[in-house]
């Protein structure tokens, strides 16, 4: 079990793909997601890695968390989240996951808080059809009607479908499929609706009723890894650059040479042509 990651929702729009379908998606900004702290099972009794993303102002933070931020050499960060992972997948604090840590055609969760909409009725809460529009019913058109018994039990029920504050409550969304991502900006897109208002936070997580794919990076896309990969991969260019240099260079030096060795043999036998008769041909 490897770690999620912490995302600001910016809004939604589509995606034009090559045979003409039109995708909508959400897309999510990862804005500088670096492991804060890490939890162990020899102090703290279970295995998880926190993570914090955002930039938040130093005087905006308390003084216990900027101690905090401190310890782990990180900038104050404007939300934490902590995930469980197994011990095999704990991330070095200080580290940054980017969002290559996800790939087009994977399946996720993703868990926000819901937009709120206040105090609301039965009928829009629950999906209540009212009372009659006519025929005996007076200023009541919406109420959700009778809510007890008679003498026994005498109470309405814990949980019982009345009005009452509807919305801003953590949701989770699951098997959203991953359009596309860009590592460049932090951007993952997520084919249709996430959870939350613009702006607001949610946690992506690899989805809990699909296996995990075995292409995925462990422990995560660490931006240190991708920074080495790159590297890595500008050396190998540069030693191949070198190599077809070299090889450009002999295969040059081998074509003069076979120039001048023919211009040679060329003299050699315009020389033996203009010799008198009689005379040994050189």
């Amino acid at each position: 079990m490897r770690t999620g990651v912490l995302a600001r929702k910016l809004g939604m729009t589509r995606l034009f793909m090559e045979d003409g379908r039109q995708v909508p998606v959400t897309v999510l900004s990862m804005d500088n997601v670096q492991v804060v702290a890490q939890r162990t099972v020899e102090r703290d009794g279970y295995t998880a890695v926190q993570l914090g993303a955002g930039t938040a102002k130093a005087k905006r933070v308390s003084a216990p968390m900027r101690g905090h931020f401190a310890v782990a050499k990180v900038e104050p960060k404007r939300r934490i989240a902590e995930f469980r992972v197994s011990p095999d997948n704990l991330i070095e604090v200080g580290e940054e996951i980017i969002a290559d840590h996800y790939f087009e055609g994977q399946f996720v969760d993703v868990v926000g808080t819901s937009i709120g909409k206040g105090f609301a009725g039965a009928m829009k809460r629950h999906n209540f059809g009212g009372l009659r529009a006519t025929h005996g019913v007076s200023v009541s058109h919406r109420s959700h009607g009778s809510t007890g018994q008679c003498q026994d039990p005498g109470k309405v029920f814990k949980g019982k479908k009345m009005a009452g504050h509807m919305g801003d409550a953590r949701v989770t969304t699951q098997n959203l499929r991953i359009e596309r991502t860009d590592s460049e900006r932090g951007l993952v897109m997520v084919r249709g609706a996430v959870p939350g208002a613009k702006g607001g936070w949610v946690m992506i997580k690899d989805a809990s009723k699909r296996d995990l794919p075995e292409n995925v990076p462990m422990p995560a896309a660490l931006r240190s890894s991708a920074a080495e990969a790159a590297k890595a991969a500008e050396a190998a260019a540069e030693a191949a650059a070198a190599e077809e240099a070299a090889a450009a260079a002999e295969a040059a030096a081998a074509e003069q040479a076979a120039l001048e060795a023919a211009e040679s043999e060329q003299a050699n036998d315009a020389g033996a042509s203009d010799a008198p008769e009689g005379e040994p041909k050189a």
